[in-house]
């Protein structure tokens, strides 16, 4: 099925030209927003999960900028199947930024769960290790006084290809609107490590596993759809119209539509006038005294 993904993408009009950013504006754009998320959060210091991909690294490098390297915990959190070359490119980030770290692995919490299910998924395996990075990472958070930091990309938020309170389960998201393929642009004009932008795109759950087998397309086909969907608001048939196979744009939105609820707050039953998520909305970092509008 990925195979014949890819062969009717290499015969439609490439859509990748039009998700080309500005780097050099994006990168101030957004360590404008890392600084102003954690200042106003009362902070000056941030936690972040490093595996040795891509997101992770960018993400570092622009902590880096935004705070100073000094005031970036990068954390190593492998598990006991965890590749070493996953630790030696977090390795390169760290050395290259100058970082404080600490690598904790999650393997002895991890095991008494999985050891208590002998066959337990795949899946359910790394949302364990997921869930128990974010314990670890919120953890080192009030030890370190910074606030926790996400990694993740948009085209994984949209797919839902992340775990409600593990990667998903931070105080902010300074990447999670840049799709993969600009994720790439900015690695590169961050001068993050080659051997960091031209691996295969893997969450490190299993041996040999890679994101794009896992999900069956590669990621720049899924960015070009998101891209069409979501930013240019292109209905299904306008998108196949660009050459898309129909089938596989139907298969990336209902997968944006089945995986909403990872991407917003838990839904709150209304019962009273003024109900949190209904009638009560403010932005986060809302400071009204009581009474106040």
């Amino acid at each position: 099925m990925a195979a014949k993904k890819t062969e009717a993408a290499a015969d439609m009009k490439s859509v990748l030209p039009r998700l080309k950013i500005n780097t050099q504006l994006a990168t101030r754009v957004l360590t404008g927003f890392i600084r102003d998320s954690i200042t106003k959060a009362g902070m000056t210091r941030a936690v972040i999960g490093l595996s040795g991909g891509i997101d992770s690294a960018v993400s570092a490098y622009l902590a880096a900028k935004a705070l100073g390297a000094e005031n970036v915990l990068a954390l190593r959190m492998p598990y006991s199947r965890s590749s070493a070359e996953s630790l030696s490119d977090a390795e390169a980030v760290i050395e290259d930024l100058s970082l404080p770290n600490l690598s904790l692995p999650i393997s002895e919490m991890a095991d008494p769960l999985i050891e208590r299910f002998p066959d337990m998924s795949r899946l359910r395996k790394g949302n364990i290790m997921a869930r128990l990075r974010m314990i670890t990472l919120y953890d080192q958070s009030v030890a370190w006084g910074g606030l926790v930091m996400g990694t993740s990309n948009k085209t994984e938020f949209l797919l839902g290809y992340s775990t409600i309170y593990g990667d998903s389960g931070v105080a902010l998201h300074p990447i999670a609107d840049l799709y993969k393929f600009q994720v790439r642009q900015m690695a590169r004009h961050l001068g993050a490590p080659a051997s960091i932008i031209d691996k295969a795109p893997s969450a490190d759950l299993w041996v040999g596993q890679t994101d794009e087998d896992e999900l069956g397309f590669t990621y720049d086909e899924a960015d070009q759809v998101l891209f069409l969907l979501v930013d240019e608001r292109y209905t299904v048939d306008e998108a196949a119209d660009e050459g898309f196979d129909r089938d596989f744009v139907v298969q990336i939105w209902e997968r944006v539509k089945a995986n909403h609820y990872k991407r917003t707050m838990p839904n709150i039953a209304k019962l009273s006038k003024r109900s949190i998520g209904h009638d009560f909305l403010y932005l986060r970092d809302y400071t009204g005294r009581a009474g106040q509008v």
